[in-house]
């Protein structure tokens, strides 16, 4: 054997795509983080933390004993929402691979609910119709988007037993969709799961439902009433598999239109001047559009909007989701052992799944509004409520997938079996369902600027409340090619890593 000269240089370290892709993404986030505003405003933020606390362990449950018909509600918009969007995506979905409706479907999933409702309050006010567009449109993307995968991934070897001649009809029915219709069910309960998060939560911009209640108990101080609002709803969501039963669902989805109440009536003029007028910018209502002036005038209107408005709103949003993202990366990896069965017996495994559905139960608007409460408007709120329902979303997945991990029997126990058993076999998996989030991540960052916190969602937010509906729809308009943008680079550096698609499926 040839002898290795004594002066050769050493060699240098390989690392993999995926472990490089990692260091860069928490280097990104440490960059960001050192001109992320994460000041704490308040004068005494313990004081607020003792009373809600003390809310928290004294729910007053008397407060919310008459609201049985607000609670039927909030089922009601998220039953005829995601009804709706599932019927709208499964149809898409038949023809994603065009590109025309893969764009629109990434467009309209881009904008999250409150947006939409938002924008639809302008048209519709306070009816029923405006929280179930609301929630169907997005849902009709996401779910467009989620059965259009499924679809083409499943392994369908009925397809092949199928006889010549067999029409494309008689193909789907019979053989293509049979074989993916549990994963197809399991996700639309999923998504129910989530309308019902938002439903909840359309209740902050005055529809009734739970988060009307919720967001009056927070803003008067009464904790109390509060922590029983939230103990209703994650009641709701702990017993959704013993009443949303699947023969029961053609029963509850044509009682639930009944039940979403009268609101405000529709007026027709208010559409048609806000799809003629409204949303028509400034300059091109006020001008001639043969005018060489008024295209001038347009450019500098959208100039002044992008500069002023659409950067600073679009660099905030960049900085927490970066942050969020890589914050939620580590939570879930700290927490996903504590539903392993790798780690722990039944009873912390029992503990832990009650702490994660808690966390992943609450909507991050609610959590980021609960924190802003103590903290202030900085994006510190807005963190740590992103990642810890995003965190706790993907450790309850990460640590379902790792009961699937065989073991050798001389394997390793303790931190030793985390860090170089469990965690290194789980890890791509993991890095999927980060990625999907990415996007998901950026949508809720966006919707946080409500709450005032300086990101793409605030300018639009305060658009709307000056009424220059022409301003919101141009931001809009700019948060959807910046998500669908976000959109694309994930779906890239998962195929480049070689990283499941099915991740959002879960």
């Amino acid at each position: 054997m040839a002898a290795v000269p004594s002066n050769a240089a050493p060699t240098t370290p390989r690392y993999s795509p995926v472990v490089k892709t990692s260091v860069g993404f928490v280097a990104a986030a440490a960059v960001c983080l050192a001109f992320a505003d994460i000041s704490i405003t308040t004068l005494d933020p313990w004081l607020e933390m003792k009373r809600m606390a003390w809310g928290a362990v004294t729910p007053d449950f008397g407060a919310v004993a008459g609201l049985g018909m607000v609670v039927l509600r909030t089922i009601a918009f998220a039953l005829c929402g995601v009804a709706l969007g599932a019927v709208a995506g499964f149809l898409l979905s038949q023809i994603f691979h065009l590109g025309p409706v893969r764009w629109m479907c990434a467009s309209v999933r881009a904008i999250h609910e409150l947006f939409w409702a938002l924008i639809f309050l302008q048209m519709l006010g306070l009816s029923p119709l405006t929280g179930v567009l609301a929630i169907a449109i997005p849902y009709a993307g996401i779910c467009a988007k989620v059965y259009a995968e499924t679809l083409e991934e499943a392994q369908l070897p009925a397809l092949r037993t199928l006889p010549k001649g067999t029409g494309i009809l008689s193909a789907f029915f019979f053989a293509r969709l049979p074989d993916v219709w549990v994963h197809i069910k399991n996700y639309t309960s999923y998504r129910f799961e989530c309308g019902l998060r938002s439903s909840a939560v359309l209740g902050f911009i005055g529809l009734p439902t739970l988060g009307f209640h919720l967001e009056t108990a927070f803003s008067e101080g009464n904790y109390s009433e509060a922590a029983a609002l939230m103990i209703l709803f994650y009641l709701l969501i702990a017993t959704l598999r013993y009443w949303m039963r699947p023969k029961l669902v053609g029963f509850y989805v044509l009682i639930a239109p009944f039940l979403l109440g009268s609101g405000a009536a529709i007026n027709m003029s208010n559409i048609v001047r806000f799809l003629t007028v409204d949303i028509v910018p400034a300059p091109l209502r006020e001008g001639g559009l043969l005018a060489g002036q008024t295209w001038r005038n347009l450019g500098d209107w959208s100039g002044t909007l992008l500069m002023d408005q659409a950067l600073p709103g679009m660099v905030a949003t960049l900085l927490l989701t970066q942050i969020a993202l890589v914050v939620t990366g580590v939570l879930a990896l700290a927490l996903f052992p504590l539903i392993s069965e790798k780690f722990f017996g039944p009873v912390v495994r029992t503990l832990g799944h009650v702490f994660l559905v808690v966390l992943r139960s609450t909507p991050e608007f609610i959590l980021a509004y609960v924190f802003l409460q103590l903290w202030g408007p900085s994006m510190l709120p807005a963190i740590v409520a992103l990642s810890l329902h995003n965190g706790a979303i993907i450790g309850h997945l990460v640590g379902r997938f790792s009961d699937e991990v065989r073991l050798r029997p001389d394997s390793p126990r303790g931190i030793n079996l985390y860090g170089f058993e469990i965690v290194p076999r789980v890890y791509g998996q993991f890095l999927a369902f980060l990625f999907y989030r990415w996007e998901v991540i950026m949508r809720e960052t966006a919707i946080l600027g409500i709450l005032g916190i300086a990101t793409l969602g605030f300018f639009v937010d305060s658009a709307l409340a000056d009424i220059r509906l022409d301003r919101a729809m141009f931001l809009i308009a700019v948060m959807v090619v910046f998500n669908v943008a976000v959109d694309s680079l994930s779906r890239y550096i998962r195929g480049r890593l070689h990283l499941s698609t099915r991740a959002g499926q879960a």
